[in-house]
């Protein structure tokens, strides 16, 4: 997959495409990409995804905070596991949202060679919102722009969607957000100093800094996770939460005690791939109440991980 950021690039090649925010990259989303190649492969194009670097709702609600499944680097690398041949990011800017929705499918198809657009029904695009199908139909057959309905995803009763995803990591069920999502969700970011507390207590931590302070952290309490760090894979235990216990501050941290491990790996990247909640936060009456109760989480995690 090719990426192409800014302005127009007449290298692309004709193509069909489809247009989102794409947060998160789930089964349904990937559903919709694998229409947009299939209609690709049977016209002799090429298959395009159009996406934006921030979400439009923070441009256009100053404000407002998203908390995104995926950050912008890694939309780009789960889009490029799929088929697509380029993923053409562009600007969400409060004059790109001024357009009309004729007037955005002009600019796909002069600028960026779209010959057909791969469109749900329900999907919504341009500043007038009661337009629809119909009239990005029409606007097509004006423009030389086909305009392809896309089949709507089904997964029974299971709701799929970026909002389903969130709403489940904010219950901690990490499980049913794998489940829409197709892949374990993941947090990437770099291992900073903290508290020191677990090392006293035999439970040494390794704390993630998220690199992006708009991704979506789960609910609190405990995980089973793995661990991606210098190139190895390891299994862990993963706490998030304000540690009542200890009554160390009130900042939130995300600290996981690596099986088995025991090295210096202060300011390297890290990234925890969830597998299970196997609790939420607690506060116990003492230290030695923690650590014992610590001992049972460990013996229940290395028992989900084998």
């Amino acid at each position: 997959m090719q990426l192409y950021t800014g302005t127009s690039d007449k290298d692309l090649l004709p193509s069909v495409a489809t247009i989102g925010f794409f947060d998160g990259v789930h089964r349904g989303h990937r559903f919709l990409l694998g229409q947009v190649c299939r209609a690709a492969a049977a016209r002799g194009l090429a298959a395009s995804v159009i996406t934006f670097p921030v979400h439009p709702r923070k441009v256009m609600q100053p404000g407002f905070q998203p908390e995104l499944l995926t950050t912008r680097d890694e939309k780009v690398a789960l889009l490029a596991d799929t088929a697509v041949d380029y993923c053409i990011m562009l600007d969400f800017t409060p004059d790109l949202a001024r357009l009309s929705a004729k007037q955005f499918m002009a600019i796909l198809k002069r600028d960026y060679r779209v010959e057909a657009l791969v469109i749900g029904y329900d999907h919504r695009f341009g500043h007038n919102r009661s337009e629809g199908f119909d009239d990005y139909v029409r606007y097509g057959r004006e423009l030389g722009v086909e305009v392809i309905p896309a089949q709507a995803y089904s997964a029974g009763t299971m709701t799929v969607s970026s909002s389903a995803v969130r709403r489940l990591l904010r219950e901690g069920d990490v499980v049913g957000a794998e489940t829409c999502l197709g892949y374990p969700f993941f947090l990437n970011g770099t291992v900073v100093n903290g508290h020191r507390i677990g090392r006293k207590i035999g439970f040494p931590t390794a704390n993630l800094c998220v690199g992006d302070a708009e991704k979506l952290v789960p609910a609190d309490g405990v995980y089973a996770v793995h661990v991606f760090l210098g190139g190895q894979q390891y299994a862990g235990m993963l706490s998030i939460g304000r540690r009542p216990t200890v009554n160390n501050g009130s900042d939130r941290s995300i600290e996981v005690h690596i099986f088995h491990f025991d090295a210096d790996v202060y300011n390297q990247p890290m990234r925890l791939s969830f597998v299970r909640r196997t609790r939420p936060e607690l506060k116990f009456d003492s230290l030695e109440a923690l650590v014992a109760q610590l001992h049972k989480d460990a013996e229940e995690i290395t028992a989900i991980l084998s």
